[in-house]
């Protein structure tokens, strides 16, 4: 029987990209601890992979700054540092801004109908205390606005820093706040408007403040 012209295969993960998402999300969580040793062999067996996709997704993750790995020695987690926030969020702004600045001529008010769905949701769960929902329905809007942008020179480094971004609220060095609910509703208001630079301005803002929020409850 012929294949249909418009079949549309599932998208296949490789082995290392399997390995790669989950031991990040082990570290971002902290199932896996910072300078905790990993064991190539060890994780093979509990992924149901070969070793190979290990070391190269270790590979990775060494050089995007999540594992150290010492020749000879072995690889350990790296270390939560929340003075991070001020190296890591100031790149990432300023990502999230042009991303925001490219979104807003072409948006459609479907999609910002979505974008206000899910900040409804956020603001709901981060009302009712509930973080891990309010973190994902926040990554969720910030997402779709960077694949709006629909440069993946931007989507990948986002999503670098977004995941350093994650390890450190789940370290509790970055605190959600009900002042993103209005600002994201100020982002969208933007977007309707087709302002591209206000747009940009408040999204900036918006991961900037969290580096004020740090240093001011640290004093």
């Amino acid at each position: 029987m012929p294949i249909p012209s418009n079949y549309s295969s599932p998208t296949r993960v490789s082995a290392k990209d399997r390995a790669f998402s989950q031991i990040q999300e082990w570290i971002i969580d902290g199932t896996l601890q910072p300078k905790e040793k990993l064991n190539d062999a060890d994780l093979a067996k509990a992924l149901g992979v070969s070793r190979t996709p290990i070391r190269e997704a270790l590979q990775l993750l060494n050089v995007q700054g999540f594992v150290e790995m010492f020749p000879g020695v072995g690889t350990q987690v790296t270390s939560v540092n929340p003075e991070d926030i001020s190296k890591i969020l100031p790149p990432l702004g300023v990502l999230q801004a042009l991303a925001a600045e490219l979104a807003a001529p072409v948006i459609s008010q479907e999609t910002i109908n979505i974008l206000r769905d899910i900040n409804h949701k956020f603001a709901k769960a981060l009302i009712a205390g509930d973080t891990f929902t309010a973190l994902k329905q926040d990554e969720k809007f910030h997402n779709i606005i960077i694949d709006l942008a629909q440069n993946p020179y931007i989507s990948n480094t986002a999503s670098m820093l977004q995941a350093h971004v994650m390890r450190l609220y789940y370290n509790k060095t970055i605190i959600l706040k009900e002042r993103s609910i209005e600002e994201h509703e100020d982002i969208l208001k933007a977007f309707e408007q087709k302002d591209r630079e206000k747009a940009g301005h408040i999204a900036r803002v918006n991961w900037l403040r969290a580096i004020d929020e740090y240093y001011s409850e640290e004093k």
